[in-house]
């Protein structure tokens, strides 16, 4: 997975992030769609995540990886 900096993060759009109000989640390729899709399942085993914003992720991580 290519190195995500805080100059590229803070430059991406909106619609770029898993949940966009809070910009959590980036997804700017396909590795940072899975990395997102582990990191939202190990956020709702913590209970930091709700199960719906997990689902949210996982919709926006599918289309990028085209699943």
């Amino acid at each position: 997975m290519s190195v995500l900096r805080g100059s590229r993060r803070n430059a991406l759009a909106d619609r770029a992030f898993g949940l966009p109000g809070p910009r959590k989640y980036p997804m700017p390729d396909r590795a940072h769609a899975a990395n997102a899709k582990a990191r939202a399942s190990q956020m709702v085993k913590k209970g930091k995540l709700s199960p719906a914003s997990k689902r949210k992720i996982d919709a926006k991580a599918n289309r990028i990886l085209g699943r």
